[in-house]
């Protein structure tokens, strides 16, 4: 599919070829049928992607696939969804779902946006995840942050009664923006006390973006909103 099928004025992203191993690129050839989703032209089910129904839970931006692929071992009785658009991060993911043998993850190599609008239907997920987004720190280009009211609106109608949304940034404006855009969803309820941030959740694994952060001394900030 091409932009022109699917037409936005502003991406989140940039797309980066970046370095992709052959292993990688082996992975993306011969185990994409196995784990990958390509979407057609209606909402694909996920109980069909999946082969039964489970609690179901997205990572938008999962980079390398490293918190994605622990929580997938350590919770077997649920599915997950990994959305991602860069293909090294993906070929990566792919790698390591072969060899731990897990059946309980489907990847979108896609922008997010799109997904969620197209491809998924209803309130189907009990959680979504969006941990360390490009935070565009420069004031011209915030106009690119994930995290703005028509998403977050979005992402609160793919979120089941009582569904979870966890978000992370070590940026601090970030931090402070995604906090105020969250609260203004009529949707959502901030489960932190006196409305701001949550403890770090134990479950999460460091991503590589968090661990860079940490060698820079950044602080991180997390969220958690339920849908209501």
């Amino acid at each position: 599919m091409s932009d022109s099928d699917h037409p936005r004025a502003i991406r989140s992203f940039v797309t980066r070829s970046g370095r992709i191993t052959s292993a990688q690129e082996r992975a993306l050839q011969e185990l994409w049928p196995r784990y990958g989703v390509e979407p057609g032209a209606a909402p694909f089910s996920l109980d069909a992607l999946f082969g039964r129904r489970a609690r179901r839970v997205a990572e938008v931006g999962f980079g390398n696939g490293d918190n994605l692929l622990a929580l997938a071992a350590a919770r077997p009785d649920e599915d997950f969804l990994g959305i991602e658009v860069h293909r090294p991060g993906v070929g990566r993911l792919l790698l390591q779902l072969e060899q731990q043998a897990l059946g309980n993850v489907r990847v979108v190599c896609r922008d997010a946006v799109e997904v969620l609008e197209r491809y998924l239907d209803g309130s189907c997920l009990d959680e979504i995840l969006i941990l360390f987004p490009d935070p565009w720190p420069k004031k011209r280009h915030h106009k690119r942050r994930l995290i703005q009211p028509p998403f977050v609106a979005l992402l609160a109608e793919r979120l089941r009664s009582g569904g979870a949304l966890r978000l992370a940034t070590d940026w601090e404006p970030y931090a402070v923006e995604m906090l105020a855009t969250l609260s203004a969803e009529g949707r959502l309820r901030n489960v932190a006390a006196e409305g701001g941030f949550v403890p770090r959740p134990a479950e999460r694994s460091p991503t590589r973006f968090e661990r860079r952060g940490e060698r820079l001394g950044h602080q991180v900030w997390d969220l958690e909103f339920r849908r209501v």
